[in-house]
């Protein structure tokens, strides 16, 4: 299976403008890769993506959407970078009428809705475990450590899946909603457990992240930025603790206050 090296982009000339002169310069410019999954022998979408680690995004973004739920359910996939296609394989017959969603992640992602909910409903219990604002800290600081393609020339999103203070899996992409995808992807065919993990993306949280998330059985969803209403609502519902703007020491709880292990100042 081939697989285009993971590059923080493309070198290009450029011009820059700074106190009234124009000098000519160069810059790495964000990599962006059409990919077209074709499943069954049916083209399903073009996923706009990061060009490396594809599978790991096919798998995941099958898996959030439910045309697959577990690894054996695959029985091929194949990624041909030199042809922008993805050909899978899988258990089953794909719904004849397919609904897509377009999200509101960078440049428009999208997702489709199929009979039966993809939320694994009880993702965040009552019996959950607490979590400690250390390891939350621990984290995101880790996940600002590895985001080299970021503080490079800006445009990437990264997301990691962490538990006891460390992160087990990270994604980088152009598109938020795809880096939750290739986590997904990449925990389904190495066989991690997600089940009450931590989620720590730098972008804004969605709704869409957010049923991802429940349908993993993460259990905290955390961002450096912030939440949408309805992201607020359905942790809420799904009983998944929800931090936004942590950063600087500091944070927003937006729902099941209760899983943190602090003292309660009221």
């Amino acid at each position: 299976m081939g697989e285009l090296s993971a590059s923080p982009g493309l070198t290009m000339n450029i011009h820059t403008y700074h106190k009234g002169k124009l000098s000519r310069d160069e810059a790495v410019v964000v990599s962006e890769f059409p990919l077209r999954l074709i499943v069954n022998d049916r083209e399903l979408a073009t996923l706009i993506a990061s060009p490396h680690d594809l599978r790991f995004l096919v798998a995941g973004f099958l898996l959030v959407n439910g045309f697959v739920t577990s690894v054996t359910d695959f029985l091929m996939l194949s990624v041909c970078p030199d042809m922008s296609s993805a050909n899978v394989r899988v258990k089953g017959e794909i719904p004849e009428k397919l609904r897509p969603v377009l999200t509101s992640g960078c440049g428009t992602g999208i997702t489709f809705t199929l009979p039966g909910s993809r939320i694994r409903r009880g993702a965040g219990s009552a019996d959950a475990p607490t979590v400690s604002p250390a390891d939350l800290f621990a984290i995101m600081e880790e996940l600002a450590q590895r985001a080299e393609q970021y503080r490079t020339h800006g445009g990437i999103h990264s997301a990691a899946v962490g538990e006891g203070g460390k992160i087990i899996l990270y994604a980088e992409d152009l598109g938020r909603h795809n880096t939750v995808d290739r986590l997904a992807g990449e925990a389904l065919l190495r066989g991690v457990d997600l089940t009450g993990k931590v989620l720590v993306t730098s972008g804004r949280i969605s709704s869409e992240m957010v049923a991802k998330a429940a349908g993993l059985g993460i259990g905290v969803v955390v961002s450096r930025t912030s939440p949408t209403d309805m992201a607020v609502r359905l942790a809420r519902e799904q009983g998944i603790l929800m931090i936004g703007y942590l950063r600087g020491g500091r944070f927003i709880v937006y729902s099941r206050p209760e899983r943190l292990e602090c003292v309660f100042d009221d």
